[in-house]
């Protein structure tokens, strides 16, 4: 589906979006009735005061007078009652459909694989799980249940005019043809700025997510006035789209007033020439005022409602070719052991490519299994961070294949595999939350106690207990207000509480301080006893009494063996080894 494609009455996103008010259908049906009851209502009050006038004020019936009087009263007191559950129940329909469809998005995101926002902007996503579902949300409030309440009303109204007086019709319905032709330009523009404004929102979410996210990156390099001057630009352009939609509003509206108000002019010259030949009552001419008013109202706000169904439609369009998307990772795989895994690692001749034209992992074969320490080292790019990637199955290999206790990867169940599987990178990501919740991760099953006693283990209690309301302490966001080894400490023992098979340090180390450094090395020798370790090490000091370090260069497996193994082939590992051992006596 393309967005310039979407049409007002596009059957397909209505399809689509069905779905979702199936459930309150009943409510959906009850609106519409309400909606029928209301038009009755509205457009047979005319018709009553032409009755009255015509029979009971012309000939000083008072009594009867006050008896319509009374029942006029009636009607507009069940008016009120019947406005008020139409706003309540299109409120409540929009607000609850759209609280699903959130719902629904934000659980289709978390099933993406990470490839799908390597090239998505995060800003984007944000629009749309927030800006376009509550635009979309007037499809349901305010859209089709409004235009559908305002045509019935057209129709009853010029039901009772036809049925009234057909010249007078034809008098009050000649300047409909202006007023339809203003409103059509009126439409197309209004359309047009809509689709600028919801491009130029979506820019601004992207532009500010992404620099507040980098504003260390900005600040560094000190391009706060060009990046200012950039956001400048975008907001720019924000302001012109709604400023031209409210341009088109602000010419409209008058114009329609106008063409109204000529209508009415037309209609009492005529009216009036007719009951001074007694052709036409009072009566009847009063209640043609009435209804030309009603008539033209409904018209004019048909424009704007029209306009609002068309946001919606491209917002619903936007949100649905996300959830088709067909980017998701296929989680076919059911496997549950009923036991706890061992947690053997295998991978025979894997080839991977994160776009399919370029393989980053080429021909990998190797073997690690419980209890021992397997390293990966190798130069930057070299491939070694999509090895780890590929075991969690957060991307999908082309060739090869992946065991774990000698059972294919893709045959487990992804959840119970990715609960097996702990992970540590180099770059910790801490939410804006507790210490403790950042290390339960929200898990019921994980106790307080459970966090402490983890912490203690891995020597990373004394400083948390140090920290104002020490477990509770707020991290702030990404953990700003954190040292780079305590946010790695918080990680270890994030990893550790939830009882791994199989953990992975992705360059867990490479960032720290020397003093941190011992506390975080006794706390990883303490981690891996009884579990398959994975180390991808910067450091290579920190894998000398790794069971098997593997060589990566260029995607490629070049040399595998133990630390004395490799330093006697004199091959790739002993220029890693000199190169670090040179830098560091600089």
């Amino acid at each position: 589906m393309q967005e310039k494609n979407a049409k007002v009455l596009d059957a397909t996103i209505y399809k689509g979006l069905y779905p979702f008010l199936k459930p309150y259908l009943g409510r959906f049906l009850l609106l519409i009735t309400i909606i029928f009851c209301l038009a009755i209502l509205s457009s047979s009050r005319p018709f009553l005061f032409k009755y009255t006038i015509d029979h009971h004020i012309s000939n000083g019936n008072l009594h009867a007078l006050g008896l319509v009087m009374a029942l006029v009263l009636g009607m507009l007191v069940v008016q009120f009652f019947l406005e008020y559950l139409e706003t309540f129940l299109s409120g409540w329909l929009g607000q609850t459909i759209i609280r699903d469809m959130r719902v629904k998005l934000y659980q289709h995101l978390l099933s993406h694989r990470l490839s799908f926002f390597d090239h998505t902007p995060i800003g984007r996503l944000v629009t749309r799980n927030i800006s376009d579902i509550q635009t979309l949300s007037d499809v349901f409030s305010e859209g089709l249940a409004a235009i559908f309440s305002d045509i019935l009303q057209l129709l009853f109204i010029l039901g009772f005019m036809f049925y009234s007086d057909w010249r007078l019709t034809l008098i009050s319905l000649s300047m409909l043809p202006f007023l339809l032709l203003a409103t059509y330009f009126f439409k197309e523009s209004v359309k047009k700025s809509f689709h600028e404004v919801r491009t130029a929102v979506a820019a601004l979410n992207t532009f500010v997510q992404e620099h507040i996210t980098g504003m260390a990156v900005v600040q560094i390099f000190n391009s706060e006035k060009r990046e200012f001057e950039k956001f400048k630009g975008i907001n720019i352009e924000h302001r012109k789209a709604n400023i031209r939609s409210v341009w088109y509003y602000s010419v409209y509206f008058p114009i329609a007033e106008v063409i109204a108000a000529a209508g009415i002019g037309l209609l009492v010259w005529y009216g009036a020439h007719e009951v001074l030949k007694d052709t036409v009552t009072i009566g009847t001419l009063v209640a043609f005022i009435m209804y030309i008013n009603m008539f033209f109202r409904p018209i004019r706000m048909i424009a704007d409602k029209l306009n609002t169904l068309q946001m919606g439609v491209v917002s619903g369009e936007r949100i649905l070719k996300l959830l088709h998307d067909q980017d998701p990772l296929q989680c076919s795989g059911s496997f549950k052991p009923g036991v706890k895994l061992n947690g053997d690692v295998r991978f025979e001749k894997v080839w991977f490519s994160y776009d399919e034209s370029e393989y980053v992992l080429k021909d990998i074969s190797f073997e690690a299994k419980r209890g021992e320490l397997l390293a990966i080292v190798g130069a930057t790019g070299a491939g070694k961070s999509s090895i780890i990637s590929l075991l969690n199955r957060f991307y999908d290999f082309q060739k090869g294949q992946v065991y774990i206790d000698g059972i294919e990867l893709a045959v487990y169940d992804l959840g119970y595999l990715r609960s097996h599987i702990a992970v540590v990178m180099q770059d910790v990501f801490l939410f804006s939350d507790t210490i403790f919740h950042n290390i339960s991760l929200w898990d019921p099953n994980i106790t307080r106690q459970k966090v402490k006693e983890t912490a203690k283990l891995l020597g990373a209690d004394k400083f948390i207990e140090n920290l104002p309301g020490a477990y509770d302490y707020n991290v702030m966001e990404r953990g700003a207000t954190l040292s780079v080894g305590q946010r790695q400490l918080i990680s270890f023992v994030r990893a550790m509480v939830h009882d791994p098979e199989i953990l992975i340090l992705d360059e867990a180390t490479s960032s720290i301080d020397d003093e941190s450094e011992q506390i975080i090395q006794n706390a990883i020798e303490k981690m891996m006893k009884g579990r398959t370790s994975i180390v991808i090490a910067h450091r290579l000091s920190t894998i000398r009494a790794a069971n098997q370090i593997m060589v990566l260069d260029n995607g490629e497996v070049k040399e595998k063996g133990t630390h004395a193994q490799l330093l006697q082939k004199d091959g790739l590992y002993t220029q890693l080894v000199n190169y670090q051992l040179s830098n560091s006596m600089h």
